[in-house]
């Protein structure tokens, strides 16, 4: 009797253990953003291990790019799910995550240890314009790609416009997605669109005090964030920015800045800075409750989005909110960069390293942990020259 031969439409389901081997070693070794992590997923998930084809990879790298939170973080969720079920749907993330929060939560520490010492300045004055070059790269990459009309490059005027006139991050956003939506109904008259963008995006704005911390505070906060910001991790400066400086007053520009900087230098997700952000506010219980916060959204979106996938990769109307999510997402990263530049451009010195590192990346795509690192070296050596 002829032996039946496997169908290779059909996929090969994995073990949990297995998915946890394969993203720990991601998070420990994955650099780059965003777009670094993607890359390295697909290399170890589509060519070596084959467990996805290129197009479902594609497909679930667009659909996450749908979901707000870190793309990155919900792929390793969704691959996992994919490749082995419901527990995998957990321990891929996690497992994908773990490193980074361990690795900032230890520097965290050596932070508030060490960060008041004026080597430790030294450091950040060379780092600082480092970050503010990769945040700029990024600008530019996401750019390019999400400006792919005249209405779109007005939503993104329109955002710098209202996030200087302090209009909170998620009326932004929603306003946006709105407006894709009206476009996707009645896209036929350039004029009347642009006419109503401002109104539509125009949620009403209120500065508040400075509010008192507190852990609850925090962990709704940093869920909050988790549940509602799109585009790459650079982008969630944007966020923490209006909540933790504008807004609550927690953090001075400087620590945002610092908190990049640390996420940046280590492997995983960028929005691992929420780790340090916690620990500087509530220590090591307030690094953990940040840290599940920011990424809990992430878990239950796609639990719940997972399912519904088939029908969102056939939605027009999905790629045109997406299209003024990313366009949004620009607008709020170039005033937002516009600000943190203000404080991190102190000199000729730190300028020159700016453009410098900008140019670098424009034309090598050097590794930005690379670029962090050789900043901070910078900056100690210039700070003693100075001296």
């Amino acid at each position: 009797m002829p032996q039946t031969q496997p169908n290779p439409s059909v996929p090969v389901r994995g073990s949990a253990g297995e998915v946890a081997v394969v993203f720990l070693k991601l998070g420990l070794l994955a650099y780059g953003g965003m777009a670094g992590l993607v890359a390295m997923m697909r290399r170890e998930v589509v060519e070596r291990r084959r467990w996805v084809g290129e197009q479902e990879f594609l497909d679930l790298f667009g659909i996450c790019n749908l979901i707000p939170g870190p793309t990155a973080a919900e792929m390793s969720i969704a691959l996992g799910y994919e490749r082995a079920g419901w527990p995998a749907l957990i321990l891929g993330g996690v497992c994908f995550i773990l490193p980074a929060v361990l690795m900032v939560l230890a520097l965290a520490w050596a932070y508030v240890r060490y960060g008041t010492l004026p080597a430790a300045q030294w450091i950040f004055y060379g780092a600082y314009p480092v970050v503010i070059a990769i945040i700029a790269d990024a600008l530019w990459s996401l750019g390019r790609a999400a400006v792919k009309s005249t209405w779109l490059a007005a939503l993104v005027v329109a955002t710098i416009v209202l996030y200087f006139r302090g209009v909170p991050i998620v009326a932004i956003l929603f306003g946006a997605a709105l407006l894709a939506g009206v476009v996707s109904i009645a896209a036929r008259r350039r004029k009347a669109i642009t006419a109503i963008a401002l109104p539509l995006l125009g949620a009403a704005a209120g500065a508040s005090a400075a509010a008192p911390f507190s852990m609850l505070r925090l962990f709704l906060t940093f869920m909050k964030i988790g549940a509602v910001s799109y585009g790459s991790g650079y982008a969630l400066v944007a966020f923490l920015r209006a909540d933790f400086v504008d807004r609550l007053h927690w953090l001075t520009n400087q620590q945002l800045l610092d908190s990049v900087a640390i996420a940046l230098i280590t492997p995983g997700p960028v929005f691992a800075a929420a780790t340090f952000i916690g620990y500087l506010k509530g220590g090591v219980t307030g690094a953990l409750i940040s840290t599940l916060g920011i990424f809990l959204p992430s878990f239950a979106f796609i639990a719940i989005v997972f399912p519904l996938i088939p029908k969102l990769k056939k939605s027009a109307l999905a790629r045109l909110v997406l299209n003024g999510l990313n366009a949004a997402t620009v607008g709020l990263m170039a005033a937002v960069s516009w600000q943190l530049a203000r404080g991190a451009i102190l000199d000729v010195f730190t300028a020159v390293e700016a453009v410098a590192a900008f140019a670098i990346l424009l034309r090598f795509k050097l590794n930005s942990a690379w670029l962090i690192l050789g900043g901070m070296a910078l900056g100690v050596a210039a700070k003693l020259a100075m001296r």
